[in-house]
């Protein structure tokens, strides 16, 4: 994936959208989850946002990535998501990274690095959009909010 170059006032846009994003992964939290949160974006608003789930709903694949995709797919009537972009705290799993390949996103902006399985080129190499990259003005607040809160999620400590 290759690293973008900003357009005037995008740091800005990502900043809004990837806070968006962190108060959901605040709300996971609170639910015992791991502390992910993504949002859709479309013209500037967001169209659907989600936080992880798999622990309350027992589903394996209820990652905030793809029930974001999900509500934004239904929201628009159409799983083509060319138009949007995905904001999310932590950079995609492989599985999360095909979702994003059949939703046809413009862009993926994530907060920080996963070194365990992102598929961005941190633990694996998926080219699952065109455009993929760290929102570098947060990035370290959202390493260390996602690691104290996936601890306390796995130990029940939330």
């Amino acid at each position: 994936m290759r690293e973008p170059t900003h357009k005037s006032g995008q740091a800005g846009e990502d900043q809004r959208f990837m806070h968006a994003a962190l108060r959901e992964a605040g709300r996971g939290a609170l639910e015992m989850e791991v502390p992910v949160g993504a949002v859709v974006v479309k013209e500037g608003r967001i169209l659907a946002r989600a936080h992880n789930r798999p622990i309350s709903t027992r589903d394996p694949i209820a990652h905030a990535e793809i029930l974001a995709l999900r509500r934004a797919a239904r929201k628009l009537g159409n799983y083509r998501l060319n138009e949007c972009s995905l904001y999310v705290t932590i950079e995609p799993c492989a599985m999360c990274a095909g979702a994003i390949v059949h939703a046809r996103l413009k862009q993926v902006v994530f907060g920080a690095r996963d070194p365990k399985a992102g598929a961005s080129g941190s633990a694996q190499k998926a080219d699952c959009v065109e455009v993929c990259r760290t929102c570098s003005k947060i990035s370290s607040t959202v390493e260390s909010s996602s690691r104290a809160g996936a601890t306390s999620a796995a130990t029940g400590a939330v």
